[in-house]
């Protein structure tokens, strides 16, 4: 079965504890942390103290996507805090393996996220090393943005990495992810669907989760 993954960074963070507690009450599976520096994307959202924060009260998986430069000086940092799995851009540091087993080392899962011009090839590599690739459907730094309907293409690439190269990765995806698009998305062989706006903008962000859980996708991408 797939994977609902609601990004807190579309809550209203004046009401996190209702975010937080709507998340573990609901049908949704992981949360969803994006941290921003100002410096890989354009945009600053909030670092460990939140993290530490969420994790307090958080009862499902916390799925830590950094969208920071040199995230290796904070990997011990954001696993003290509470993350669960940490994912960070191949584009962000010179040493990705290095900065892979840091991850494992501090006993969080360890996925390897890639923009819309990056290739899947960069994955080749390290592939093997991963329990996650993160594909990213929109250009990083804000919410709410149009999903880039090429990323299909790269999720099957991704998927057929992991499947030749016998890896234990799964494929999450990530930007413009809804209703309208998440039977393509799952298709092509995607396994966690990140929806922020998608769910948090919603009517009912209950009924959203739960329609997104419904939807059938690619019998392979679920075992």
């Amino acid at each position: 079965m797939h994977l609902v993954a609601p990004s807190l960074l579309a809550a209203d963070f004046r009401h996190l504890d209702k975010a937080i507690s709507f998340v573990n009450e609901s049908e949704a599976d992981w949360f969803h942390l994006d941290v921003m520096d100002g410096n890989f994307v354009p945009n600053i959202s909030f670092g460990q103290f939140i993290i530490e924060q969420v994790a307090k009260d958080a009862t499902k998986y916390l799925d830590v996507h950094l969208m920071i430069d040199e995230p290796g000086r904070y990997i011990e940092s954001f696993a003290k805090a509470g993350a669960h799995g940490i994912t960070v851009h191949a584009e962000a540091t010179n040493h990705l393996h290095r900065v892979v087993q840091q991850i494992k080392a501090a006993g969080c899962k360890a996925g390897v996220a890639l923009n819309p011009a990056t290739p899947v090839s960069v994955l080749d590599d390290i592939i093997e090393d991963l329990d996650l690739v993160l594909i990213m459907s929109v250009n990083p730094g804000f919410g709410g943005q149009k999903f880039i309907y090429r990323s299909l293409a790269k999720i099957r690439q991704a998927y057929d990495l992991i499947t030749v190269r016998n890896s234990p990765a799964i494929i999450e995806v990530d930007g413009g992810v809804g209703l309208q698009n998440a039977q393509k998305v799952l298709e092509a062989g995607a396994r966690v669907l990140v929806a922020g706006s998608a769910v948090f903008k919603a009517e009912d962000p209950a009924k959203v989760v739960r329609q997104l859980k419904g939807i059938s996708g690619n019998p392979l991408a679920m075992v």
